[in-house]
């Protein structure tokens, strides 16, 4: 049975702004200044986790040698200090029309990020996106971030649909195996840059809008039987 596509569940960094570069490319640069000697691969692999998470594994890559803290003041002095980011200069293309065209679908439109809540919202305001979603949630508020299913599954209750009426919009490996568990359908944005394995995903796409027109698609299927 096909089921009517009623809601998309979308992962932040990498899906709706083109950020893993920017941000991979800073850590990597952090990294190698420590001393860190290591493949940039092993790095790439904190792509998808809380920045806790994330401290935590470079933490771990150093052997301890740089203290967390260290590489928390340092990080945060990078990215927001040195290096700020602008989030509507790394949005992808077009993705303002596709969430208008979804939400003419009468489609629910939820952000779930590994990212702080307070910087969830500050990027989709910049982005003039965050009108279109009804429900934003940060990883750092659930008891288990990605890839535990704990975000989309908050998520989907929230937004008062059942798991075969959504879709998880992701990137990560982290965040794919999180719609995964979740037992809901999950999309990924090919993106072969930073090693993730995108292999469980049940669809792969190239952009948003080939996202927009398979739900186009499917509902009409749907609608017609």
């Amino acid at each position: 049975m096909l089921y009517m596509i009623k809601a998309v569940l979308f992962d932040m960094d990498g899906i709706l702004y083109d950020s893993e570069y920017y941000y991979m490319q800073g850590t990597v640069a952090q990294m190698r200044a420590y001393g860190y000697e290591g493949p940039s691969k092993n790095i790439y692999q904190i792509i998808g986790t809380t920045m806790q998470k994330t401290y935590v594994m470079l933490y771990d890559m150093l052997d301890g040698k740089v203290p967390i803290d260290v590489i928390r003041e340092n990080n945060e002095r990078y990215f927001n200090v040195e290096h700020p980011i602008h989030f509507k200069e790394i949005m992808f293309p077009g993705v303002p029309q596709a969430l208008q065209q979804m939400k003419a679908m009468g489609l629910k439109l939820a952000v779930c990020s590994a990212s702080s809540y307070d910087l969830i919202v500050t990027s989709l305001k910049e982005m003039e996106i965050l009108e279109y979603f009804d429900f934003i949630e940060s990883g750092e508020n659930c008891k288990r971030s990605k890839p535990y299913p704990d975000i989309y599954l908050l998520a989907q209750e929230e937004l008062q649909v059942h798991k075969e009426e959504c879709l998880v919009y992701e990137d990560s490996t982290a965040g794919i195996q999180a719609g995964i568990s979740a037992g809901i359908r999950t999309v990924a944005r090919i993106d072969n840059r930073f090693y993730q394995d995108q292999s469980k995903a049940d669809i792969l796409v190239k952009d948003i809008h080939e996202l927009t027109k398979l739900i186009r698609k499917e509902n009409k299927y749907a609608g017609s039987n």
